[in-house]
């Protein structure tokens, strides 16, 4: 982790940076800047200013001045913070939103950028760190001719405060972590079914796992798979000739306190297979790895912070492909746990392949069972672009609903409607894997708990609509793979650890 994150202390005339990042305000009768360093006379003036130049206080509004006298920034940034009245979580979250946004659109401007909004505690500064981190993305991706268009990202980040670096330095770590195994994950889902395969996606994981003495890595390959029972995996990625692969990422601490099992979706590219999707619904099919992205750096990113408490990622991975060596649909096929399952729709395989990657957690009996997955366009439909679907037990519910707040990702609750479960009843086998074509996310829910071993607390992220950003930049979110549920899994590990 290349990138400079500190502390510094609120003179302002002290400072060496390129961009100072300045918080404006949206207040009843106005805009006006928000608490910062500068000296009164700095704040009559640009207060002055604000309403000619169109400043709001509205999020992603950023406006560039030149600097001033007190200060050592060539340029000043106008950030919109929102509203004046945020308190609490509300403020938390404009501050991340805010620095996230700033640092996206100042990347390739500045080398160096600080950040003045008037904090007061360590929570606030890793608000701000964590989404300047987020913001501060560039997606280099496979160009050629093009290379020299690619940005610089941001080497250093300063956020002004009269806390010290040392009580801040936690905080700091973890905002940066936080951020970078995000982006990780980012790249992971933007990396093209050309070149991410389940092959080449699970000799990843292995690689990076080297980097960690207490990592370890297991790979089940297709014959291992079809001769261990996981039908649900190696037979959704039977039609492909990039055969399926499940990594088990395990991290292992000294003396743990709770062990915290992660299941992933990792379909690198989803055509529907025999149950073919139309063309147009296939071009953002790349991104369907993005839960086993979010598993794998979650992973790392508990080691990383040396969280006591074991966590064992599963990358279930397969390439979901027509032909004729493909799922059909009316197919049976059987799980890891024994159980059969009439495989009506070819395109609902996301859920065959998190099956069997739940009934082989269940064996290890867990602590708990997080599963996520880019699952249904139902739960898109449902709840939009920004926020995830989330079934399951409500204790554990409740836990990722607070993990994913402290991370500025949104979670939605829904209920596992028993009386749906009777259209998942198939009359050749013990389950098909569809069912009523009402409560399309609550049925994929209902399909997956039926894997999860008795007596384990479990639930159920759908991250259809945030795991991938078709429409323009907003707040610390990139276009395409946003990296959504990184953070939120690895702040729910830790709330195993106090």
């Amino acid at each position: 982790m290349s990138l400079s994150l500190s502390i510094h202390s609120t003179d302002l005339e002290a400072l060496e940076a390129d961009v100072l990042v300045l918080g404006v305000l949206k207040g009843s009768d106005g805009a006006y800047l928000a608490p910062s360093s500068l000296s009164e006379d700095s704040v009559e003036g640009i207060n002055e200013l604000l309403e000619a130049l169109g400043a709001s206080g509205a999020p992603d509004q950023l406006l560039r001045l030149p600097g001033l006298e007190d200060t050592g920034a060539g340029i000043v940034a106008l950030a919109g913070l929102g509203s004046d009245t945020a308190e609490g979580q509300e403020r938390l979250d404009a501050l991340r939103y805010a620095a996230g946004s700033a640092a996206r659109q100042l990347v390739g401007s500045a080398e160096e950028i600080a950040f003045d909004f008037g904090v007061s505690s360590v929570e606030e500064i890793e608000a701000i760190a964590h989404g300047a981190v987020l913001g501060n993305f560039v997606e280099e991706g496979l160009r050629g001719k093009t290379q020299d268009s690619i940005k610089e990202e941001i080497d250093s980040i300063l956020i002004v405060s009269s806390i010290d670096q040392e009580e801040a330095e936690e905080a700091l770590v973890h905002a940066l972590v936080l951020g970078e195994t995000a982006k990780d994950a980012r790249r992971l889902v933007n990396l093209p079914p050309s070149h991410l395969y389940p092959e080449t996606f699970a000799e990843f994981a292995a690689e990076v796992a080297e980097d960690y003495a207490n990592i370890e890595i297991e790979l089940f390959h297709h014959d291992r798979l079809a001769e261990e029972g996981f039908g649900g995996i190696s037979g959704v990625g039977q039609g492909s000739p990039r055969k399926p692969v499940l990594a088990v990422v395990k991290y292992t601490p000294e003396n743990p306190k709770a062990h915290v099992a992660l299941v992933g979706k990792g379909i690198t590219f989803d055509t529907g297979g025999n149950s073919l999707k139309p063309a147009a619904s296939m071009m953002t099919m790349k991104c369907d790895m993005a839960g086993a992205a979010s598993v794998l750096n979650a992973v790392l990113a508990s080691a990383e912070l040396d969280v006591p408490v074991a966590v064992t990622g599963y990358l279930c991975l397969a390439e979901n492909m027509p032909g004729g060596h493909a799922l059909r649909p009316e197919d049976i096929i059987t799980m890891r746990d024994g159980r059969t399952v009439e495989v009506l729709n070819t395109d609902a395989e996301g859920r065959l392949v998190m099956a069997d990657g739940i009934a082989l957690a269940s064996e290890s009996n867990p602590d708990v069972i997080l599963d996520i997955a880019t699952l249904t366009g139902a739960a898109m439909a449902a709840l939009g672009l920004r926020t995830a679907a989330l079934l399951g037990d409500e204790e554990i519910r409740d836990r990722v609903i607070a993990a994913g707040a402290a991370a500025g990702e949104a979670y939605w609750p829904m209920p596992l409607e028993s009386y749906l479960r009777k259209s998942l009843e198939s009359p050749v086998a013990d389950i098909k894997n569809i069912g009523s074509r009402y409560g399309g996310a609550l049925t994929a829910g209902l399909f997956l708990k039926e894997f999860v071993g008795e007596g384990i607390p479990w639930a159920h992220l759908d991250i259809a609509g945030p795991a991938f950003n078709e429409e323009a930049p907003y707040g610390f979110t990139p276009k395409e793979g946003t990296g959504f549920g990184t953070a939120t899994l690895v702040n729910f590990i830790q709330s195993y650890a106090k």
